[in-house]
């Protein structure tokens, strides 16, 4: 699955820089994660980084965007071409 940014977001920008693929953006009033680059870390990390530095805890699995961990290498190696 893909994550998502829910409102509790207080904009600290610890998140956006943390994100290996740049799937995280600021949006019009909180910090959105595009569902197309968002592995979850997988391919980079044990544990996806932008959860690791929330502060407020408002980062979790996006229930609109359901993908296996295969699914998620898959697209790591789509968007990193190895």
């Amino acid at each position: 699955m893909a994550l998502m940014i829910t409102d509790e977001c207080i904009n600290c920008d610890v998140c956006e820089p943390e994100c290996p693929n740049e799937a995280i953006s600021p949006g019009d009033d909180i910090y959105i994660i595009d569902p197309n680059k968002c592995t979850e870390c997988v391919g980079h990390y044990d544990e996806p980084q932008c959860q690791q530095v929330c502060p407020v805890d408002c980062i979790p699995l996006d229930p609109e965007h359901k993908e296996t961990e295969a699914q998620l290498m898959d697209k790591y190696h789509r968007l990193t071409g190895s």
